[in-house]
Parts: C-alpha cells; structure tokens; sequence
C-alpha cells in the first residue's frame, strides 16, 4: 500500500476558524495517524501551483494547540481559480498555454501527497471539486476533503459555516463600542456596514448578537446614555425589498425622536442597484477571478449614508465597517465544537478516501457527513421565516417582504 502523506491549505477571504482548523487538522492527525507527514501549502491554491509549502514539524504538532488561541490564518490565503487560466497566467503563477489545474495536479503528485484538505468557502470548495474532478478523470489517487469556512454562512447545502458565529458575536462588540459615536453631535446617523456579498446572515446574526448583548445593560435614568441609545432602527438585507421614500421617513421620526438613528446594512444590500447606476455612470466596476464584484470597491454602506443623511436631516453621518475586524477574531466556543467536530470527520473521511466537504447537510435532516463536491454551492440566501429574526425585527419595530 502506497504511504499517505497529507497536505493543507486555506483559501479566500479570512473568518474566525481558520487557525483553529489547521491546528486541529494537525492534532487529529497526530493523535490518530501520527507516522503520517504532514504539510501546508502557503496562501491558498497560490502555494500549490507555486510549490511553496511548510513542512509540518515535530514541534510544530506538539505546539499545534496554540494555534486555536489566533484568528487569520497560520498558512496564509489568497483568491486563485485554477480554471481561470488568464488570471493564474497574469498573476505568474503558471506559464502561457499551461493548465492550472494539471500543474496542480503534478504538484500534488510530485509532492506525494495522497489527502489534500481545503479550509475555504464555496469558490475554496468548487475549485477543490474542479481540482477533485480533473485528478479523478486523470487518474490521480488523491483525496480532496473540504472544511466550509465563510462568515457569510451562505454555503448550500451546508446548515452552519465555520467562523459566522464569531463574526456575528464579534461585530456586535464592535457595535456595541463605536455606536456610543451617536453621543459624540446631536442627530447622528450611524450606518452599520457588515460582511455579506449575497446572503444577510451575518447582518441579521450580528444585530440579534447586539439586540442580547445590550439587554443586559443597566442604566442612569435621565441621561442620554440609554436603551434607546443602544437598539437598532434599521437592518437591511440582500434579500429584502427596499424602500427608500418609507424607510426615510420612518427613520425620520425616529431620529426627531431620540436625536439619532442606527442602521445594519449587508455589503451586499442593494448592490446590484449600486453596480448598474455606477456602470450606467460610465464606471468600469472591478471584478475578481471569480468574476465578483470587488465589494470593498463599492462602499454599500456609504451609498445609504448618503441616501439618507440628507432625508434625515442628520447633522452628522458616518460609516462604520466591522468586518476586517470581525472575521479575524479567534474562533469562539461554539465555534471551537464546531470546528472540532468537522476536522474529526473530515480525518476519518480522509483516511477511508472519502471526497466531499464536511457538514450538516440540509438536504438529510441536518446529519454531520462528508457532502458530495458536485452539491456544494455558494450564494445560499438567508430564509426572512427564520423565527429568531422575526423576533429580531419585532424588537426593531421595522416591517419587511422579500425583494
């Protein structure tokens, strides 16, 4: 029987889970296979096609618990299609007339490597199943095995991504800081910007995470510094019909009302609005290997900051991001559990050759299995009937329909 030899890497944006993936990755091996080597592929797809990888030491699997004290990753990430040729070609890392995914497959195999696991989101995920596919169909013996990261949560057909409860905690306590701003002029409008191309979960679990978080403040009756100061007038999603004439007005009263108003706002709320007037505007709108929109390029939140400021009267406006800050936090305990029970998995799915990315599958009741690469999918919407977030609205007062 050929000798295994593992090989990891962690690919596109950061979330909370990454570091903490890796050292358990580490760990889970050492523990149950511990004569196996071990090495990581620095930044993403990028290290493979490069052939620039660390080897995991001894004394790296013995400090490797540490590892889930940090966020950001312990290996490095980047945003690589390996079937964007064009892309892989301008970025140098693969030569004119080359197949990327070839070249990454006779990496693999040159390294010797027999399990491959991927720590990323869907575009992380679909690579690794175009990447599973070509080794499959080329005749490769190799084991591709995905952990699903993504604040977004947005993964189909995947219950709950690794990293987007800590993102939704951890920008909530961000909130909970820069929202005092609102003490700092009379009539502020602070617009809330969180992390969310398609989907509106994170938006929606970071306003409930803030909506409990506050709740249990006690306060000095008759000042400024009160229940009012700290609730949420607004949260606004991808998948919600926008108003903007009602919404004004609503926040209006509320902003007459209490002398300030505060908005949650998905990154990607009203972005396809936002790209069509600016591209009608004769604005070239940048683009990634994927083919995404270059988000942090749009600035969605400054676009209802400048919708409203006006509308309300504000004297005083401003935008507050949470997400760099957000997703590279260290993995929470919820999210520790969560990790841990994938990596446990995603070893012993590994270990007896099987392909896929570990998860809850919605599609079977929510059982933890290794799902099959062709059903992983990315741009998941966030369900408005989720009952927690009818509550969160309630609490907000605010009225909504799907767009």
């Amino acid at each position: 029987m050929a000798k295994q030899k593992v090989a990891m890497l962690t690919a596109g944006g950061l979330a909370p889970c990454l570091s903490s993936a890796v050292g358990g990755l580490i760990e889970r091996y050492s523990d149950i296979a511990p004569e196996l080597e071990i090495v990581a592929y620095k930044s993403g797809y990028q290290g493979v096609l490069l052939g620039d990888s660390i080897e995991i030491t001894r004394a790296m699997r013995e400090k490797a618990p540490l590892l889930h004290r940090y966020g950001g990753s312990p290996i490095g990430n980047s945003r690589v299609k390996l079937t964007n040729a064009a892309d892989c070609v301008k970025r140098g890392l693969v030569k004119e007339g080359e197949n990327p995914l070839r070249v990454a497959a006779e990496r693999l195999a040159n390294d010797g490597i027999t399990i491959l696991h991927t720590i990323g989101g869907d575009d992380t995920n679909t690579t690794a199943a175009d990447l599973a596919a070509y080794l499959a169909a080329n005749g490769y013996d190799l084991t591709v095995v995905g952990l699903p990261k993504t604040v977004d949560n947005d993964v189909v057909p995947i219950r709950q991504s690794l990293g987007a409860w800590t993102a939704a905690e951890v920008g909530a306590h961000f909130f909970d800081n820069v929202g005092n701003e609102q003490t700092a002029a009379p009539r502020t409008l602070v617009v809330h910007e969180v992390m969310g191309r398609h989907c509106g979960w994170l938006t929606a679990a970071t306003a409930r995470a803030y909506l409990q978080r506050t709740s249990r403040n006690q306060y000095v009756d008759g000042l400024m510094m009160d229940a009012h100061l700290k609730s949420i007038d607004a949260v606004y999603l991808p998948e919600m019909a926008f108003d903007l004439e009602a919404e004004a007005a609503r926040l209006k009263e509320s902003m007459d009302r209490n002398g300030h108003a505060t908005v949650f706002v998905s990154e990607g709320a009203c972005l396809d609005a936002i790209v069509a007037e600016r591209e009608a505007a004769g604005e070239t709108v940048k683009r990634d290997a994927f083919g995404h929109v270059k988000i942090d390029t749009i600035n969605v939140g400054a676009w209802f900051q400048k919708q409203f400021a006006n509308l309300l009267d504000a004297e005083r406006s401003l935008v507050q991001k949470s997400g760099y800050f957000a997703r590279s936090a260290p993995a929470n305990g919820d999210d520790l559990r969560l990790i841990q029970s994938m990596v446990d998995l995603a070893v012993e799915s590994a270990l007896n050759k099987v392909s896929g990315v570990t998860g809850h599958d919605e599609g079977q009741n929510g059982k933890l299995r290794t799902i099959e690469f062709p059903r992983i999918k990315g741009g998941k919407a966030f369900d408005l009937s989720t009952a927690w977030f009818a509550e969160v609205m309630d609490n907000i007062g605010q009225k909504y329909k799907e767009a």
